[in-house]
């Protein structure tokens, strides 16, 4: 890892520590906050990264439909343990649950 990827990811790291319980934030609005708008998927490696010791709320960031990331059902459980609602097709409800201190990206 380089160490422009480590500050990225760190960066990152900081932008996922403060989305608030109840709330979720996409890969792509955290890319926006980075000043890296095309990086959303890096923002999810980012994430995958991080070490399974470290309290970060990882589970609180979802795809830009709301969906939870693949390959981790208990992802969904911790959403719905902080009060967060999902739609019958699976997704989050983004339109409750999207963390308004995130700007949409354009």
């Amino acid at each position: 890892m380089t160490g422009e990827t480590a500050g990225y990811e760190a960066l990152v790291c900081e932008l996922v520590a403060a989305i608030p319980r109840g709330c979720v934030a996409t890969y792509g609005q955290i890319a926006f906050l980075t000043g890296h708008p095309r990086r959303s998927r890096m923002v999810g490696r980012a994430v995958s990264r991080v070490p399974a010791g470290r309290r970060l709320p990882c589970h609180r960031v979802v795809n830009h439909a709301g969906r939870t990331a693949p390959g981790w059902p208990e992802q969904r459980a911790l959403l719905e343990r902080e009060g967060v609602r999902f739609k019958p097709n699976g997704c989050v409800d983004l339109d409750r649950h999207l963390w308004a201190a995130f700007p949409l990206p354009e």
